[in-house]
């Protein structure tokens, strides 16, 4: 029997035991993941459970592993495209957001905390460090997940700015269901990349280290960041994607190389490569993840053939196709 509907199979067992170890008002049966990702994208996972806390998310992720339930942590659900089948097993919501300043500008937030909601706090009082990723979609979980990034200020935009650079620690929950703080240095960050990747530990709070800073910069700052973005991405509101869709390549773009195939606006039913950047596909309203990934092999092709370049996706696909 395939692996999916042997766990279909097992769930009214395996829903009764989730309900006896979290809380059963978080639990959410057959609940669609898409309006919860930036591509709006996606089937419905066969439970939902809504983590409100760090200890909550812990709680479920244990219980999952447990009880050999598949799972999945989702954030903000940006950089993922989740199948039109959904995910058999549980999607764990990260909505974990509390938050504590404190006055020599340590910042300590659970994961499922929204950067945008932070950069706001943190620039009304007067810390600054997390003004430079505006405009960004992440948690604080997905932020440290993925090394976060963006240009130095204006005009110079004279190299990377990664948010390990404000990291002072954070709080991790082991495969053996152990709870660790760890330092930078034990995060291993690169470009695009941190200890998470490839491992079963899961972050479950973060602290950031902030310094003073003039309001008024900061302000400019986060116009220039958002105007830039602006001119060079497309608005979330209006077009939902997942971000860049290939990864970078060294010495040249990937969108670059897709433009060049003459694919810039190119639709596929309802999925289409940005006019903007053409390393971001959008949903026009009704894209499927059938489209989307037709469309990421149409652009493979064409670079391919033109370029002898191989575009390897960036974005991670969750659930069945």
């Amino acid at each position: 029997m395939p692996e999916g509907r042997c766990f279909l199979h097992r769930m009214p067992k395996l829903l009764e035991a989730l309900s006896s170890r979290l809380d059963p008002e978080q639990l959410r049966v057959s609940a669609p993941i898409g309006p919860y990702t930036t591509f709006k994208i996606g089937g419905p996972a066969d439970v939902m459970f809504e983590a409100r806390t760090a200890d909550d998310l812990a709680a479920a992720i244990i219980a999952a592993r447990e009880l050999d339930i598949p799972y999945f942590v989702l954030g903000l659900g940006a950089n993922i495209l989740v199948g039109d089948r959904g995910f058999r097993g549980l999607v764990i919501r990260n909505a974990a957001r509390a938050f504590c300043f404190s006055e020599d500008g340590q910042l300590w937030v659970e994961s499922g905390a929204i950067i945008a909601d932070l950069i706001k706090e943190a620039v009304q009082r007067g810390w600054s460090g997390l003004e430079h990723y505006v405009g960004i979609p992440s948690t604080a979980g997905g932020a440290i997940w993925q090394n976060l990034h963006f240009l130095s200020p204006a005009p110079e935009r004279a190299r990377t700015m990664f948010i390990e650079e404000v990291f002072e620690s954070c709080e991790l929950l082991s495969e053996s269901g152990e709870r660790r703080s760890v330092d930078r240095e034990s995060m291993r960050f690169g470009y695009d990349t941190s200890i998470l990747h490839g491992g079963r530990d899961v972050a479950l709070t973060v602290t950031f280290r902030l310094e003073h800073g003039d309001v008024d910069i900061m302000q400019r700052i986060m116009q220039e960041n958002l105007s830039w973005r602006g001119s060079r991405h497309p608005w979330l509101e209006y077009h939902p994607s997942a971000g860049s869709i290939f990864k970078k390549i060294e010495g040249v773009g990937a969108g670059r190389l897709v433009d060049q195939c003459g694919l810039k606006g190119f639709r596929h039913g309802d999925a289409q490569i940005s006019h903007i950047h053409a390393n971001i596909m959008l949903n026009l309203g009704r894209a499927t993840a059938t489209e989307v990934r037709e469309l990421i092999v149409i652009a493979q092709t064409a670079v391919a053939k033109k370029f002898n370049q191989s575009l390897e996706p960036e974005i991670g696909f969750i659930g069945e196709f």
